[in-house]
């Protein structure tokens, strides 16, 4: 049971228990600071434009590379991507 809840699926992701806990912490840290701009978009429209979708595209980035092998190259900026909605 223990093995099964704290170390089998961070040896999937070739990482210990600590690295999967800075990286999945990360992740969800920075979701949360998004999630609060978005909420601030909503009030007020003029601000924040961007704070949702930019994270989203970053994260999923970020996701797509750790997943293909690549997570510890060094990931270039974003261009800049104009979705057909903002979030």
């Amino acid at each position: 049971m223990f093995n099964r809840l704290f170390v089998d699926h961070p040896r999937t992701v070739d990482e210990s228990y600590t690295q999967h806990w800075v990286v999945a912490s990360s992740f969800g840290l920075r979701m949360i600071v998004a999630g609060i701009g978005t909420i601030i978009h909503g009030f007020v429209p003029g601000l924040l434009t961007h704070a949702g979708s930019d994270m989203i595209r970053k994260l999923h980035g970020e996701m797509t590379r750790r997943q293909s092998g690549t997570a510890r190259v060094e990931a270039k900026p974003l261009g800049r991507w104009q979705p057909e909605y903002e979030i």
